[in-house]
């Protein structure tokens, strides 16, 4: 089936949903998302949105807050667009609808670990479900957006699809759309847009412990590669210092988030024998940047041989913990904790990748045509760690760039081609082996967490990227051969995900943010070692 559009979005957290709404003032849209459109990360971000409201606070604060906590690899200049246009954004948020926690008629600012300030605008500790409820709204009722839900893109499509142009220049190629599997007719999509815009989310389910939904499954990182994008900085992967312990999680669901806005508002990281242990760590104790913490804490379960650590909010009234924090509170009840009595026991776990698709100030990917924003995009804002609520920020300040950018490229930049071919499965077969893509995706998970995780090494990282390159293998050998369907879709996606990040770690010879390495000293922020850069050479 041929679907012609002005831009094709393929995502619908925060960056694609905003970028659409924007685009579709000027061009027509669809939208692609896997599941429902209202399942994405966005909607599980609990924190909120870090801006600059307070009249205390400054611009140049959010500036260093965010510089200290990329250890030395953010680009100021982007770091500086965000936090600049981020309280505008806000306020756009708000116009479309999203109703963020007040305090006596203003902004209730919430403080989080790495922030000088209280410069986190939230919506009590569910801030991206009421977000992503606002923009769902606006763009369901909006009639230059076309919606297709239960989608999965495959590929992007770029001269590499096109016989007669397949061996053009890297440095000059095109993006023309994608072609995406509906599984609900299990129909694959020809979509040709003059722009597309990746807006996939995250890569969480790559590791075996994720906050992520089953959904982040790296998508468009892997996608991009395969075209030839530029993608950079993938050993910086984020993992969340405290995600809520249970013995019974299906590792299959994602783990519960327990909010950075926890230790913000005076939580307490404890040894299961009650030792507040992060002052032996950093002076800013609990409130240090997440690689700190996270490292802290996976010293302490390795040390101790234990599974889990405590948080303790217990000196807090009942009272104000389920006024700030109701869905957390709610969620450990359930689980047979009162955290206004009991500890919390958490752990880390797989949360956001700093880096992504090398895009410019205005979102522009490598391939003409081509943008990227949110999670999956490398802007430089976040370098070799994310300062928390940034993230959401950045996803709606460079959808709106993207947004601008497009609107002038379509007019009079976009490269039009004809002759785009349609998706041939031709001699493939119905996949009635899928237990082959369960097993590989269970190893892909364990492989990554057991030796591409929190601390890694130079032995670790060799022995992941055998066993990763033998699944990658097997998997595009069983890819080839059947028919497509979202499962062997997803694996490949993961493998390609997880041979970037564990290409990027063997090449950073040095301990920076969230790559730690036993085999490297940490460095001084000063010192640089520069961006992870990679290309397929031979898309």
């Amino acid at each position: 089936m041929d679907v012609k559009t002005d831009v094709l979005v393929i995502g619908s957290g925060i960056a694609g949903l905003f970028a659409a709404l924007r685009i579709s003032e000027f061009a027509e849209v669809v939208l692609i998302t896997k599941k429902e459109k209202n399942e994405s990360n966005t909607n599980y971000a609990q924190g909120g949105i870090a801006s600059v409201i307070d009249p205390n606070d400054t611009f140049e604060k959010h500036i260093e807050d965010t510089l200290i906590a990329g250890a030395g690899l953010c680009y100021r200049n982007t770091v500086e667009i965000i936090v600049k246009e981020g309280p505008q954004r806000i306020y756009d948020l708000m116009n479309l609808g999203t109703e963020f926690t007040k305090k006596n008629g203003k902004l209730d600012l919430a403080k989080e670990g790495g922030h000088s300030m209280p410069r986190i605008v939230h919506a009590k500790d569910l801030t991206g479900r009421e977000v992503e409820r606002a923009l769902v709204q606006q763009v369901i009722e909006n009639k230059n957006i076309r919606l297709i839900e239960n989608t999965i893109a495959i590929d992007l499509i770029t001269e590499h699809n096109m016989q007669q142009l397949k061996n053009s220049p890297l440095n000059n190629r095109n993006c023309w759309g994608a072609y995406a599997l509906n599984c609900d007719t299990n129909e694959v999509l020809k979509i040709s847009s003059k722009a597309t815009v990746l807006a996939t989310g995250g890569l969480g389910q790559v590791y075996l412990h994720t906050t992520n939904p089953k959904i982040a499954s790296g998508d468009g990182y892997a996608m991009a590669y395969r075209a030839g994008a530029k993608i950079g900085n993938m050993e910086f992967v984020q993992f969340h210092p405290t995600s809520f312990y249970s013995p019974k999680r299906n590792n299959n669901s994602p783990a519960f988030l327990i909010s950075e806005a926890v230790r913000g508002f005076g939580g307490i990281l404890r040894t299961r024998d009650g030792e507040a242990f992060m002052p032996k760590y950093d002076s800013r104790k609990d409130l240090a940047p997440r690689d700190i913490v996270a490292r802290a804490i996976d010293n302490e379960l390795k040390k101790r041989g234990d599974e889990f650590v405590y948080l303790d909010i217990t000196h807090r009234s009942k009272d104000e913990i389920v006024d700030h924090f109701p869905n957390i509170y709610q969620h450990c009840f359930e689980n047979g904790i009162d955290i206004s009595k009991e500890f919390i026991p958490v752990v880390p776990a797989a949360h956001y990748s700093c880096g992504g698709v090398v895009v410019d100030e205005f979102s522009r990917a490598s391939l003409k045509g081509l943008y990227a924003c949110g999670e999956v995009s490398m802007t430089g804002v976040h370098g070799a760690n994310r300062l928390a609520s940034n993230s959401l920020l950045e996803a709606v300040v460079f959808a709106h760039r993207a947004a601008n950018n497009i609107k002038q490229f379509i007019k009079k930049d976009a490269a039009i081609i004809t002759g785009i071919p349609d998706w041939d499965d031709s001699g493939t077969l119905s996949a009635d082996e899928r237990i082959l893509i369960t097993h590989s995706s269970k190893e892909v998970k364990q492989i990554m967490w057991d030796y591409v995780g929190i601390v890694r090494s130079n032995l670790r990282l060799e022995r992941a990227e055998r066993r990763i390159h033998n699944i990658f293998t097997e998997t595009e050998d069983f890819y080839k051969r059947t028919k497509v369907f979202e499962d062997i879709l997803e694996l490949r996606n993961i493998c390609a995900c997880a041979h970037m990040i564990i290409k990027s770690a063997k090449g950073r010879k040095e301990s920076r943010g969230l790559h730690y390495t036993l085999d490297y000293p940490a460095v001084s922020p000063t010192n640089k070692f520069g961006d992870s850069i990679l290309q397929n050479l031979h898309p």
